[in-house]
């Protein structure tokens, strides 16, 4: 079985000093011309190569016109290659070192830097919406509180995550009068009341809003341009925020009615 020169490739000689490494052992001394037939090696590189080889103590010249080449043993070159591939290992485990040395420090000292402003994340994407939602539903302490208002990320006779919330923490939620207008959303929300949900309804909410353990707010910010079109959140981690915004969700919370009572009120209109 012939020897495959990717083996010598793999101990450092290019494709070409490995062939004609092997087309020499065959021999005990040819010319270039009879190297490069053998080798398949072009005429225009021969040397080169012939001279790369000399050069590594792989092989010999011999004088004479014209001039000859001989490889040294298998075992010398084999030795050879695996000491010059060992010293090239061992500087690149040194470097590796002297790097990792270089950037620990700088790695740690970046653990400690923190933006100024990573604690406010804007969502635009509808499926990123509901995705750092319902995350953060996952991180719910005690208490979460909502204003509820169109343009609905998932609309409340589907998002079946709030309701496993409403059954676990304290959860109120504003709605505008509006809500029940559609039959499906309406059928949603008293479901959610069912299910332990604090509801009332104001006639108009200001903004979308959510307040989760007085300490981390998710509220819609509506594109003066595009209006209500756009589906833009912030989410912002920040407890005198979050305080702040509690106090205007009691003030709204107070002037709402509850469903039954926003319900009775419409009877006489839908009557008429």
């Amino acid at each position: 079985m012939a020897p495959d020169p990717d083996r010598l490739a793999e101990l450092g000689l290019t494709s070409y000093e490995a062939k004609v490494y092997l087309a020499l052992v065959r021999r005990e001394v040819s010319s270039a011309a009879d190297v490069s037939r053998l080798a398949g090696i072009p005429r225009q590189r021969i040397y080169d190569v012939l001279a790369s080889l000399v050069q590594r103590g792989l092989a010999s010249e011999r004088p004479g016109k014209p001039t000859r080449y001989a490889a040294v043993s298998p075992a010398f070159a084999i030795e050879r290659l695996v000491i010059a591939r060992r010293e090239e290992l061992d500087r690149i485990e040194r470097s590796g070192k002297e790097l990792i040395d270089q950037l620990e420090p700088e790695f740690a000292a970046g653990r400690k830097e923190r933006d100024p402003l990573d604690y406010i994340e804007v969502l635009r994407d509808r499926a990123a919406i509901n995705e750092r939602f319902v995350e953060l539903q996952a991180g719910i302490q005690e208490e979460i509180l909502v204003f509820t208002k169109p343009p609905y990320a998932t609309p409340a006779q589907e998002n079946v995550e709030g309701l496993v919330v409403t059954r676990r923490f304290r959860a109120r939620s504003v709605y505008e009068y509006s809500a029940l207008d559609d039959p499906a959303f309406a059928a949603g929300v008293r479901r959610f009341v069912e299910e332990g949900e604090e509801a009332r309804f104001v006639e108009e909410l200001p903004l979308k809003l959510v307040i989760i353990d007085e300490a981390i707010v998710m509220f819609g910010m509506e594109d003066p341009v595009a209006g209500r079109s756009d589906l833009t959140l912030a989410v912002v981690e920040h407890h005198a925020l979050a305080a702040l915004l509690k106090i205007a969700f009691e003030a709204v919370w107070a002037q709402g009615v509850t469903i039954d009572e926003l319900e009775a009120r419409r009877a006489p209109a839908a009557a008429r």
